[in-house]
């Protein structure tokens, strides 16, 4: 009896070891795993402690939007805390201005979406086929001087431009036309944040294009010169793939800030007469929550703002992932 289970039992003792080893070897691929990539955690350490610090713990500031709070009342309190629940959520949407401030927040941010997204991109494109290093190098300092100027100054050069008596009124009464004042038409007030924004922006937005491309094996390009691809071919099928990935990992930040206009440059360039295209979520509440004292309002305006952004970032990777397996989870 003993003999005939002894092999049975050896065999069940097996088993049950390769079992047993089998559970202990994610736990030390996850050990080993982090003891290979220790410095690379390091590295990221003091960006993942300034996330926390600055992003995740002012997050319980939040609850004020379901209070009824002012400066020095106590966040946490049974007694001192006023709970109004979704009044302010409600407040916001049944006011006079909330149509107007959705579709001007949306409109300013859809028109540099759509105006704005692919000049960087092109710009990429064509810089990359440059050959004289001098030249390039210019060209890429003078793009990306524009991102380093403070929006004070560019507000002041913008306002300068479109007064009656500015560089563009004097260009139309070169040609015969009539003066008009462009910073007080609302019509003309999203061309003019449009076309300051991407000039501001395009060329520090490439970098992320041409440092991709950069990465590109240039055998790649020699083969495709073999072939007989000229260099538009070699830019549409070669340089324009490598920077996909990119493109559309950018594209989906860019739907996920729909909502999010540059309020700061809004409030240096606007005035009351062009409010009706101008006036967006972030200068209302500028104007009522931060000026007006009125904190738990526009704290429930952000919280709304930031869950309807978070949705559009989560329909574009889950339409990416879908479509393009491009994404970013």
């Amino acid at each position: 009896m003993n003999m005939r289970n002894g092999p049975k039992n050896d065999r069940n003792r097996f088993g049950k070891g390769k079992i047993m080893k089998a559970i202990s070897l994610p736990g030390k691929r996850r050990t080993f795993h982090l003891r290979e990539n220790a410095q690379l955690y390091l590295i990221m350490l003091p960006v993942l402690l300034h996330i926390f610090i600055f992003s995740y713990i002012p997050m319980y500031g939040i609850i004020i939007a379901f209070q009824d709070y002012y400066p020095g009342k106590p966040f946490f309190s049974f007694t001192d805390t006023n709970w109004v629940g979704f009044s302010h959520f409600i407040e916001f949407f049944n006011g006079p201005y909330f149509g107007r401030l959705m579709r001007n927040t949306f409109l300013l941010s859809f028109y540099f979406l759509v105006f704005g997204f692919w000049v960087p991109i092109l710009f990429a494109l064509l810089l990359n086929e440059l050959k004289s290093g001098v030249f390039k190098k210019y060209v890429q300092t003078a793009s990306y001087l524009p991102h380093f100027i403070s929006n004070v100054v560019v507000a002041g050069m913008v306002l300068s431009f479109i007064n009656t008596d500015g560089i563009i009124n004097a260009i139309v009464k070169m040609f015969g036309g009539t003066p008009v004042a462009l910073n007080t038409e609302p019509g003309y007030f999203p061309a003019i944040y449009t076309i300051t924004t991407i000039w501001k922006s395009f060329g520090w937005s490439s970098i992320l294009y041409l440092a991709a491309m950069s990465s590109v094996d240039p055998h790649l390009y020699e083969a495709a010169k073999m072939d007989g691809a000229n260099r538009f071919k070699q830019m549409l099928h070669i340089s324009l793939p490598s920077i996909r990935p990119t493109i559309f990992i950018l594209l989906i930040f860019a739907i996920g800030n729909l909502l999010s206009a540059n309020s700061e440059f809004i409030l240096l360039i606007y005035n009351p007469m062009v409010y009706e295209t101008a006036d967006v979520i972030g200068t209302y509440l500028y104007r009522d929550s931060l000026l007006g004292g009125h904190f738990s309002l526009g704290t429930a305006v952000g919280l709304f703002i930031s869950i309807i952004n978070f949705t559009l970032l989560y329909i574009a990777n889950t339409l990416s992932r879908k479509h393009t397996d491009y994404g970013l989870w």
